[in-house]
């Protein structure tokens, strides 16, 4: 048992040592990673900078309404009503992908155990999943958007919530496609014969084989996520002020273009850069840690 437990060690250790030096050797994947990464930090210390900078990203100044990109002590120039534009991106981005990563991760979290479960059980298990999953993908996921937010009062933590209870779904059945490949490998066989627990089976040597599938639906969940959020603030379902979102941004600004086309382009620059941004890193991780992938 100790020797099937080193060989599964030293399988996982080898799968991310050569995952690590192919991705070194992506450059498109790696330019993205560093664009993402300088927006994720802009973003996570929006606070500090703009304290740092005696900007309040909610201050208005109606009298200074509009002001073009690189005005002084305004970079990104400001609103209809003089609110400072680079601050509110920096807050807004902090909430966007605050709701795109922990909606994916918790999504991510419950379709992983439901599929790897449902893909390695089978049989009753199995059946029920199916039609749990049947019975939410049969209804649209935007009506479902519609009807939560407007029962609930729109906020970064009730749309992590909704988003997490309906979009399991795809990550469930992609897990569990890939755990039915899986698990009548040898080495699974193996650690089967040596008495190894189901469990341990799962979460030990199937998922960290699935770790390509895993950051690859990461990754495209995010994205989709900062989409998501987006059309509900178009709709006026998603976050409401004064909390700035890229959405809401982008939507309280289409009816000032004329006046003020930075408004809209600034925050559709940080949607379009993000998701891009977004779905390379999801190929590169895909193609960098799929064990069946040539060097």
């Amino acid at each position: 048992m100790i020797d099937l437990e080193l060989s599964a060690k030293r399988r996982s250790e080898s799968l991310m040592a050569r995952g690590l030096r192919r991705l070194r050797r992506d450059r498109l994947t790696l330019i993205a990673l560093s664009i993402l990464f300088i927006l994720a930090t802009l973003s996570v210390f929006a606070p500090v900078i703009t304290g740092v900078m005696g900007i309040d990203p909610n201050a208005t100044n109606p009298t200074q309404g509009f002001l073009p990109i690189g005005s002084p002590g305004n970079l990104l120039g400001t609103d209809k009503i003089g609110r400072d534009q680079f601050a509110r991106i920096l807050h807004a981005g902090r909430v966007s992908l605050g709701i795109g990563f922990f909606g994916a991760l918790f999504s991510l979290t419950i379709g992983t155990t439901f599929g790897v479960m449902a893909g390695y059980w089978g049989g009753r298990f199995d059946d029920i999943m199916n039609w749990i999953i049947t019975t939410l993908d049969s209804i649209p996921s935007l009506f479902i958007l519609v009807i939560l937010s407007s029962a609930l009062r729109p906020s970064a933590e009730v749309l992590i919530l909704i988003v997490s209870l309906i979009g399991w779904t795809g990550a469930t059945r992609l897990m569990r496609g890939q755990t039915l490949k899986l698990k009548n490998m040898d080495y699974i066989l193996s650690a089967r014969a040596m008495g190894a627990s189901a469990l341990r089976i799962m979460f030990v040597h199937i998922v960290p084989n699935i770790f390509s599938y895993t950051a690859l639906a990461l990754a495209g969940g995010i994205g989709g996520l900062i989409l998501t959020e987006s059309g509900l603030s178009f709709l006026g379902l998603g976050v409401q002020p004064p909390t700035a979102t890229w959405g809401n941004m982008l939507t309280d600004a289409q009816q000032m273009f004329r006046r003020g086309p930075h408004l809209v382009f600034v925050p559709g620059l940080m949607i379009f850069v993000t998701v891009l941004c977004l779905y390379i890193i999801g190929d590169g991780l895909r193609d960098a840690f799929d064990p069946k992938t040539e060097d």
